[in-house]
């Protein structure tokens, strides 16, 4: 039997029985057949509010999906984090001709989007696994896993309000009323200060460490961080300081900036390879979603963005011009804008090469493009030679050792890593002090930059800081939020890029799509919502 909840719906019991009793990549779970046992497990069911981040379903990439009428491989949250947030904006376009690609190609989207669609039901269901531990373990129970799942809740409540505004809302597993952004935003402040107490310490950890991939203090310090920061486009009310006191506290815990490469790779390339839990790389990371090429596999989570970034022509090992991605796997779908490209080489002069070649060449290890062969502007959008090609993710090891899978990688995903609260307090500085950072805000951009082998300015400016959010975090699945906090995204601005709106050279659209649509049968089937302004 499967599981199936596809929003938040009363269920029934979620009895679901692992191999594990901790947060490590071994998340594939079975279910236990309620004919021969209706007993719950209560670990098992805290493991699956951390394995909907990482997994399709029970049974892994080629299994069910927990989703009903969505292919698993296509509606993972990692996949779906991407295209909701990467594929509208000035980062990223794609080639392929999947339901649903060009209307975020092009800004060009309503509440019968597939894709929007599946992000939503993600979403909330996690955040029914989520309510259904927390129903389940009462007033009882261990007072860690719960603050771990209150803050897993918050966390895919956080996203569904920032993607869709006015948000369906339950605590329960009863169907759920409809609630403002403004009344979101209050419960996700509220119900993180109130999990952070029972939270383990933050602490930077590799995954030989048993807790290795749960959350802490320190995720829960960035998600507020990244809640205040945002807070005047939410509630229009800016909360600047407060996002620099909880990135502050990230930065003050035992998490490291990677700085030092190993072989001939760069410390950024280590953030985004195979071992980047086990380097020195896994210490920047503050809520890594874990990925194990035999143990956890899917279709929608880091293998999307190795192998939808890359084609046969293109690689990212010096020493190794055969080896692509090193993964059996490169779809061609997505690449850079022009205008990604451009925040690295401003004056259009590109040498034709790899990504280690231009990443030389930009004086930058950030600029991971693939020029060889292929043109910076795109006039057809469904040619993947239009375009740079992106080599960011890869799923070889900093060691230049074996990994475990042909096909899916180890690459875990870092939701937080500890530059986000760098960037975070040196924009909150900048907002403080009439749009220039500081010496505080200055000196953490420049960390950023020297360990990108970049040069250093002695202060930044927001437009400044706008860039450094595309170079440092590109392809991580954030930049439509960044776009929408500056006002560069929806709405009468003059900032424009190729295929903006579904004009080559980029056409402003309605400020009402910075919210997506609250998917129609959704709209159909519960009386309780209503359809955000400017959809039908």
């Amino acid at each position: 039997m499967k599981y199936i909840i596809k929003n938040i719906i009363p269920a029934a019991a979620l009895a679901l029985a692992l191999g594990v009793t901790s947060c490590t990549k071994d998340l594939d779970v079975d279910p236990i057949d309620p004919n021969v046992s209706t007993e719950l497990n209560l670990d098992g069911l805290y493991l699956k509010c951390y394995a909907n981040l990482a997994l399709p379903g029970n049974g892994g990439a080629n299994g069910d999906s927990d989703i009903d009428g969505y292919d698993g491989g296509t509606a993972g949250f990692i996949r779906q984090l991407f295209n909701s947030n990467e594929l509208p904006t000035d980062e990223s376009i794609c080639c392929w001709g999947d339901p649903g690609i060009a209307g975020f190609n092009f800004n060009q989207y309503d509440a019968s989007h597939p894709m929007m669609h599946m992000y939503y039901y993600r979403l909330t269901t996690g955040i029914n696994y989520c309510n259904s531990y927390l129903n389940e373990s009462g007033e009882g129970g261990d007072a860690q896993k719960k603050a771990e799942v209150r803050f897993l809740r918050a966390l895919q409540y956080y996203m569904l309000m920032d993607a869709f505004g006015n948000i369906p809302f339950t605590e329960t597993l009863e169907k759920p009323q409809q609630i403002s952004r403004q009344e979101a935003y209050n419960w996700i402040e509220k119900e993180l200060l109130l999990a952070e107490p029972d939270l383990m310490e933050a602490k930077a950890m590799k995954s030989s460490d048993k807790d290795y991939g749960c959350a802490t203090k320190g995720a829960c310090w960035m998600l507020l961080a990244r809640l205040y920061l945002n807070a005047e486009v939410y509630t229009g009310q800016a909360q600047w300081a407060k996002a620099a006191e909880y990135a502050n506290k990230v930065i003050n815990a035992n998490y490291q900036l990677n700085t030092t490469g190993a072989n001939q790779w760069s410390a950024y390339q280590m953030l985004f390879m195979a071992d980047n839990g086990e380097s020195s790389a896994a210490y920047e990371a503050v809520f890594p979603i874990l990925q194990d090429g035999s143990t956890t596999t899917s279709w929608g989570g880091a293998l999307f963005c190795i192998a939808s970034t890359f084609d046969g022509k293109m690689h990212a090992n010096p020493l190794d011009p055969n080896a692509t991605n090193n993964t059996d796997q490169a779809w061609g779908g997505n690449r850079a804008r022009p205008e990604l490209v451009l925040k690295f080489f401003p004056n259009a002069t590109t040498p034709e090469g790899q990504s280690y070649d231009l990443a030389k060449a930009a004086n930058d290890d950030r600029a991971l493009f693939c020029s060889e062969g292929r043109s910076l502007y795109i006039e057809k959008p469904t040619d993947f030679l239009q375009g740079f090609g992106v080599a960011k993710w890869t799923n070889f090891r900093s060691d230049n050792g074996a990994t475990k899978n042909a096909s899916f990688p180890d690459t875990d995903f870092f939701l937080f890593r500890l530059a986000e609260a760098y960037l975070t307090v040196a924009e909150a500085d900048a907002r403080q002090n009439g749009g220039s950072t500081t010496a505080t805000g200055t000196e953490l951009i420049n960390r950023l930059r020297q360990r990108a082998n970049a040069t250093t300015k002695n202060t930044y400016t927001l437009d400044n800081i706008i860039d450094e959010w595309a170079r440092e975090f590109y392809y991580e699945g954030r930049r439509r939020v960044d776009l929408i906090r500056f006002g560069l995204y929806g709405g009468n601005n003059s900032y424009k890029w190729q295929w903006k709106g579904g004009a080559q050279d980029g056409t402003s659209f309605s400020a009402d799509l910075n919210i997506y649509a609250i998917p129609s049968n959704e709209i159909a089937t519960n009386s309780n919502l209503k359809q955000n302004q400017g959809y039908k």
